[in-house]
């Protein structure tokens, strides 16, 4: 996960499908590509988690729509998919990364580049994310917060998107290999490659025709650290507003209670 949610620019375009499951070093490729490709990077995680309302609320539409199997529906899904990257150079992270047939149609000069890590280690990480997504308080905390209050609705659609993808909705090293292995019968092999972030800047240079940055660090951002600090904000957030809430109620009632015994 990334540090904040990005802009779209004018007159930008897809270039990169990040087809890497969440986990696997995409808030620090995202950072690469937007360095390489010089603009914003669409990083599902992020722009759920920090962007505008309207980001996490068109996914949770685009993937209902998609998740149906109705024709006209895969149709307004995949227009309101192009809708929502206008303006970006690259797309990472899901729910886009379960998206990679449906993004090489609508943007057929794309390289697909799919993040990688070792299966176990990856599986280990992810239980981190699930056990977050699915504590159940999190709909409550989070139900004054204007775009995180979709946040369990958001969790339920990508759990159906990943039962289509994959007949299986909770991350295992099976699932792992079986994304792989998707990838590979879905994307044309000149046009996919895979990329461990751990190698630096020489491999993803090379599979994007582009020169190695000069005296520049590969980015790393920590997605497990960015997924806790991300999280302690907004339950911080559902707590103060409740809080809140709770003191104008109370002082409502003692308001109420003052004229009625007047």
């Amino acid at each position: 996960m990334g540090q904040q949610a990005s802009t779209p620019q004018p007159g930008k375009q897809i270039q990169v499908i990040g087809a890497g499951l969440p986990r696997t070093g995409t808030a620090s490729f995202s950072a690469a590509l937007s360095h390489l490709l010089d603009g914003p990077v669409y990083h599902g995680g992020t722009q759920t988690t920090l962007g505008d309302p309207i980001e996490i609320k068109s996914l949770i539409q685009i993937i209902n729509l998609w998740v149906s199997a109705s024709p006209q529906d895969n149709k307004t899904a995949l227009a309101m998919l192009k809708e929502r990257l206008d303006g970006y150079v690259a797309v990472t992270d899901s729910p886009c990364a379960q998206f990679t047939p449906e993004l090489l149609t609508l943007y057929p000069d794309a390289i697909v580049v799919c993040t990688v890590r070792d299966p176990a280690a990856w599986y280990k990480s992810m239980g981190q994310t699930a056990g977050l997504a699915t504590m159940w308080f999190l709909g409550v905390v989070l139900l004054p917060l204007p775009g995180m209050r979709h946040f369990t609705n958001y969790i339920r659609a990508l759990t159906a998107q990943w039962l289509r993808v994959y007949g299986k909705d909770w991350p295992s090293v099976e699932l792992y290999h079986q994304h792989i292995q998707w990838l590979q019968d879905v994307v044309p092999e000149d046009r996919l490659v895979f990329f461990d972030v751990k190698d630096g800047w020489e491999p993803l240079c090379k599979a994007l025709g582009k020169e190695v940055p000069a005296d520049l660090p590969f980015p790393k951002v920590n997605d497990s650290a960015a997924i806790d600090r991300v999280a302690e904000y907004h339950v911080r957030r559902g707590l103060v507003r409740w809080a809140m809430g709770v003191v104008v109620v109370a002082i409502g009632a003692g308001c109420v209670l003052g004229i009625g015994g007047l």
